[in-house]
């Protein structure tokens, strides 16, 4: 074949045009991927945060614009018994509560782990409580405490332990006490359910040298369980840890901070004062304390994964 032939016959390639160059390029692409998602973001969150922060720092009222009064809603907040009042339990009832949901959750991740008839039953039974929304849990733990109407005061009326109905919500403590216990109730299939996936990733072989080796029950979970869960367990925490410290509805669905604002959170609190007080600013800096907890919340997960790396035998960035 002489070589006019042989051309006619290879198809040419066209040139490449702008536009497909720039579809082609990889930094290009990532961005147009990514944009959605920062869309989403600047929109719903960037924004909400940015405009909260700046409210903050005025004198803002529902219906009146206002101006930049400085660090003068936070000068009144240190000086509000509420707002400590407020501060002091949303660590209490965060810590009590994550302490309890993590001593419950891992026992039940621990027990769920093993052999048992109806397994997988049992753990669609433990996500009810997860599944079922968070108002609907209120106004049923609302009749739960009802002083007059109490399931829990009649079994011990009837039993003869009390000749009168428990006072769960018309005082401070017990307030308090009842918030926690359903919080943990409502937590605690979170917590399971996450332990439980990080026990499926630990190899049995583990556990059979340590069983060869004459270890106990107590020295296989000190020794292989926690620190192989170690890492799940700092994330899982974490989030449980925000999730608690930000509770609104189940807060303010059974008590609306009452009686006399002693069950009151920091999330609550911001919205007592900015939507039905009408103080937008003064509700917005209440919100705003809130960023030191959380920040800290963000950073204890961010050293347990760095320990993560240590344990794989990677250096720590």
């Amino acid at each position: 074949m002489s070589a006019v032939a042989e051309k006619e016959w290879v198809r040419q390639a066209k040139a490449q045009s702008a536009l497909s160059k720039l579809f082609d390029w990889k930094p290009f692409l990532v961005v147009m991927c990514m944009l959605p998602a920062v869309g989403l973001l600047m929109v719903f969150l960037t924004y909400p945060l940015g405009l909260g922060i700046w409210l903050a720092f005025t004198d803002t009222t529902i219906g009146r614009s206002g101006r930049f009064v400085g660090l003068e809603n936070f000068e009144f907040m240190l000086e509000d018994p509420i707002w400590w009042n407020a501060v002091f339990f949303s660590v209490f009832y965060t810590g009590i509560a994550t302490i309890g949901k993590f001593g419950l959750g891992l026992w039940l991740a621990l027990l769920l782990n093993n052999h048992l008839p109806f397994k997988s039953m049992l753990r669609a039974i433990i996500l009810l409580p997860w599944i079922v929304p968070t108002v609907l849990t209120a106004i049923a733990f609302w009749w739960i405490y009802n002083p007059q109407f109490s399931i829990i005061s009649w079994i011990f009326i009837e039993l003869g332990l009390r000749t009168t109905n428990i006072d769960f919500i018309n005082t401070a403590w017990p307030a308090r006490w009842s918030l926690i216990g359903a919080n943990i109730w409502r937590g605690i299939p979170f917590v399971a359910i996450s332990l439980l996936a990080g026990l499926q990733t630990i190899s049995p072989s583990l556990y059979e040298a340590a069983l060869l080796d004459g270890s106990t029950g107590w020295q296989r979970f000190r020794y292989i369980t926690f620190p192989m869960l170690l890492p799940i367990l700092a994330i899982v925490m974490t989030f449980s840890i925000i999730f608690t410290f930000t509770d609104f509805q189940l807060v303010y669905a059974i008590t609306r901070g009452g009686p006399v604002n002693s069950t009151h959170l920091l999330a609550t609190l911001a919205f007592q004062r900015g939507i039905p007080g009408g103080q937008l600013g003064e509700g917005a800096a209440i919100a705003v304390s809130m960023i030191p907890f959380l920040v800290f919340a963000t950073l204890f997960s961010y050293f347990a994964l760095a320990r993560r790396k240590w344990q794989q035998g990677e250096s720590n960035d």
